[in-house]
């Protein structure tokens, strides 16, 4: 399964994210919430509730949440 992972420029949490992934060497996918033109509105939609920061990332269809759910996820 490929994660997604939605940021945007300058975000530290969002480059965490990515370099976690990158080192457990797993497929995933960065959109930049500002170049696509994804809006707030548009994730919380896409999640099913509200979205107050980024990154907001999925494993396939699964929502996982933002960084600490992801680096706990591989804790667990």
């Amino acid at each position: 399964m490929s994660y997604t992972v939605f940021g945007r420029p300058g975000c530290g949490f969002c480059e965490q994210a990515k370099r976690l992934l990158e080192q457990k060497e797993l497929p995933f996918r960065y959109v930049d919430i500002h170049a696509e033109g994804i809006s707030q509105a548009d994730l919380e939609k896409t999640i099913g509730k509200p979205v107050k920061t980024v990154p907001q990332i999925f494993n396939g269809r699964e929502y996982i949440g933002g960084y600490t759910d992801l680096a706990a996820s591989f804790e667990s």
